[in-house]
């Protein structure tokens, strides 16, 4: 009988300790206000379910050194991460045994679909803030990898759950939607679809409120706004208007069949954060990942749209295209003393962006992804004159380098 009890109490005593244990969430990207934020509401001594399930316990820092939104802030947010005992990891393969689950924070899109690769290889569910990635051909890659290995994947802005604009959508206050005006501030960045960068949260609230099946998309630019019309099936009409002057926030009207009315604002980080901690309790996205290539499809037309001056593009003939592109992965390495090498053949600074360009010429559906390496000891002005000298043919895919 005593044996029972003791066996009992030793049972119970591990249950207790399992029922204590964290979904340990690892962060690649410390590069974003994001960071400090999500951390901030997860390791709360008030949180509340579900996020007093999850505890942030390391990071890969990253960072994109052409880009100073990314680069400026890299080692700001990382060593505020450390100073609260999270622990920073060299790569991201050496981070992901100690994890559950991955949050991909960084602020640049484009190294996303390369930062997903070692995640989804390793079968961890993962997260991707804002913007998925830097082409809608990187999107569907990532979703497509995702799919074959069976790993969780989702992205989303925090708009999306905002509580107005999820009421909106769910409960139908005015009835079926017919149409729908969004805005966001629209700030641009030179790395990034126009859209992308910041216009993605607006788009996001279009389409949370308008759902999937839009089929053209035309865009009319102007130094302080962009404004794009979208068609959706059945002749709805959505539109989303990007700010740059003035006092732009966020918000939507919707027009609706019972009337028309304010569909809300930004409810802040929280309402977001709790649907990642449910995708990863649960491994089900909240919504269906063809609605996140439509929204990436209408940003990539937007831009289709304003380079032709405003003519309508199709959707479909959109995805298709990225679906049909041909990506050109290029390493180069740089050492401390300058000397560049392209897949381990020394080549000269001066003849990069031509070599790259030639890579490409007379293939109109072919990408060069560059993947930069910086040995240890290398100087941001080396790596920076590498960078500006890659020509307008090549994507810097990836950093990668010892800190």
């Amino acid at each position: 009988m005593q044996r029972f009890i003791v066996c009992l109490l030793c049972s119970l005593f591990a249950v207790s300790l399992h029922a204590e244990e964290k979904f340990r969430l690892g962060i690649i990207g410390t590069t974003t206000s994001h960071v400090p934020a999500f951390v901030q509401l997860l390791h709360a001594s008030n949180a509340d379910a579900p996020l007093d399930k999850f505890r942030v316990t390391c990071a890969y820092p990253g960072g994109m050194p052409d880009n100073p939104s990314s680069w400026g802030r890299v080692d700001q947010y990382a060593e505020g991460l450390v100073k609260q005992g999270i622990k920073l990891y060299p790569t991201i393969e050496s981070m992901l045994p100690e994890v559950d689950g991955i949050l991909l924070e960084s602020v640049d899109g484009r190294p996303h679909l390369e930062q997903a690769k070692p995640v989804i290889a390793a079968g961890k569910p993962l997260y991707i803030d804002k913007p998925m990635a830097a082409s809608l051909a990187d999107v569907l890659e990532i979703f497509r990898l995702a799919e074959e290995k069976n790993v969780p994947v989702f992205s989303a802005s925090s708009l999306r759950f905002a509580s107005g604009f999820q009421k909106m959508r769910n409960e139908k206050p005015l009835g079926n939607i017919l149409g729908c005006s969004a805005w966001s501030p629209c700030t641009l960045n030179d790395k990034h679809p126009d859209l992308f960068w910041y216009g993605v949260h607006g788009v996001e609230t279009l389409f949370t409120l308008m759902g999937p099946g839009c089929q053209t998309v035309q865009r009319t630019s102007t130094a302080g706004t962009d404004f794009v019309v979208g068609v959706w099936n059945e002749g709805r009409i959505g539109t989303f208007r990007g700010m740059r002057t003035g006092k732009p926030g966020y918000g939507a009207v919707v027009f609706g069949e019972k009337g028309n009315g304010d569909a809300g604002t930004y409810d802040g980080y929280k309402p977001l954060v709790e649907e990642i901690c449910k995708f990863f309790l649960t491994g089900q996205p909240p919504f269906d990942p063809q609605e996140t290539v439509e929204i990436f499809a209408f940003m990539e037309a937007a831009d289709i749209s304003k380079a032709n001056g405003g003519v309508p593009v199709s959707i479909a003939e959109t995805i298709a295209k990225a679906k049909a592109e041909v990506p050109i992965p290029v390493s180069l390495q740089i050492s401390p003393n300058g000397v560049l090498r392209m897949d381990a053949e020394t080549i000269e600074l001066s003849k990069l962006a031509e070599t790259l360009e030639a890579m490409v010429a007379g293939k109109p559906n072919h990408q060069v992804k560059v993947i930069l390496r910086a040995e240890k000891g290398t100087s941001h002005e080396t790596v920076l004159a590498v960078c500006n000298n890659m020509g307008n043919k090549a994507m810097l895919a990836n950093f990668l380098y010892e800190r």
